[in-house]
């Protein structure tokens, strides 16, 4: 059926209910049922009813509404206070106004296959965008199977499916661990949290950094910390309190690399005259604390039209191909700069 042509009553018949069950259906009512309001809604998109005109799905006289979904924590994932995710939220947000979109922060926090099923069915968007993977992968790639309407902030995995948009992961930590090695550090710290797929990313470049430059990974070295300050100096702390030596730290974030300065100047221990820190996101307090945060830029500008576009603009699913974008070094006091 076309859009022109196609009508309620049909779209009653075929969820097999009343039209007075649709309408209400399709205005949100709370006296229907949440699996019915799924299937009809489903219905409605795939005969191309206009249903959104007549749902409360965003301001008069927006072109199209994308929902904004933040699975669970694990890792970086879902941190919705984190300050990096608070400079995507923005980029996604500026993107969508910038195409007369509205944008919607979903309630749902989906932790399985069923989950994204019901962000996807029940939401009245033209598009969601996942705000990160967490453990979610192979659900995801289910979920491609029969949806094409999404778009995920993260990294590419392997046999991915489904659509994601982020960093270089890779090229940020090598490029971050061969700045130090070129320093004349030669007792680097990995501190961050690698069950984020985005970190595990960042520690190979750490390694082959340390593989290109013949050094020898110590173990001791590679010290967990969750995303916050208070974890990572912590962190620090621990790792000062067991005499291990080192000269340099790559931080997979730079509320992580701001943990760990606490930490150093805590201890009496100068930056970047004895340890030399390097950050990961440049968010804004990097270049304005003290010292300058020496960081890996990611571009959170572009990334949030990158994702919108990806909903907006994509004719199949086979347009929705994955993006890596490229990082930058910004030196700052931290490394001397």
């Amino acid at each position: 059926m076309s859009r022109r042509t196609t009508r309620l009553e049909d779209v009653a018949a075929l969820a097999g209910v009343s039209i007075s069950t649709a309408s209400r259906a399709l205005n949100d009512s709370p006296a229907v049922n949440a699996r019915t309001k799924q299937l009809i809604w489903k219905l409605a998109r795939e005969q191309d009813y206009p249903f959104r005109r007549y749902m409360p799905a965003g301001p008069i006289g927006a072109t199209g509404t994308i929902a904004l979904v933040v699975p669970p924590p694990q890792g970086r994932d879902a941190q919705i206070d984190d300050p990096f995710m608070l400079e995507l939220f923005a980029g996604i947000s500026d993107a969508a106004r910038a195409r007369g979109c509205d944008l919607i922060v979903s309630h749902i926090a989906p932790a399985n296959f069923d989950d994204l099923s019901a962000a996807m069915t029940t939401s009245r968007a033209d598009g969601v965008i996942f705000l990160g993977q967490s453990s979610l992968h192979h659900a995801l790639n289910r979920l491609a199977q029969s949806e094409a309407r999404f778009a995920v902030w993260g990294a590419q995995l392997p046999d991915q499916s489904y659509c994601s948009v982020g960093s270089d992961n890779l090229a940020g930590g090598r490029r971050a661990t061969l700045h130090l090695i070129r320093l004349g550090r030669d007792r680097i710290v990995f501190l961050g949290d690698t069950e984020a797929p985005e970190v595990a990313q960042r520690v190979r470049g750490y390694v082959e950094a340390h593989e290109q430059y013949e050094r020898r990974l110590d173990p001791e070295l590679m010290v967990p910390a969750h995303f916050t300050v208070e974890s990572a100096e912590a962190s620090v702390d621990a790792l000062l309190a067991r005499g291990v030596r080192f000269d340099g730290i790559v931080a997979a974030s730079d509320l992580i690399a701001l943990g760990a300065i606490r930490s150093l100047l805590h201890h009496d221990i100068k930056v970047p005259l004895d340890v030399s820190v390097v950050g990961y996101d440049d968010v804004p307090f990097a270049r304005y604390s003290r010292p300058a945060l020496t960081t890996v830029k990611q571009d959170t500008a572009r990334a949030g039209r990158l994702l919108v576009s990806k909903l907006l603009d994509a004719g199949a699913a086979t347009d929705m191909r994955s993006e890596r974008l490229p990082t930058d070094l910004i030196v700052r006091e931290t490394c001397g700069g």
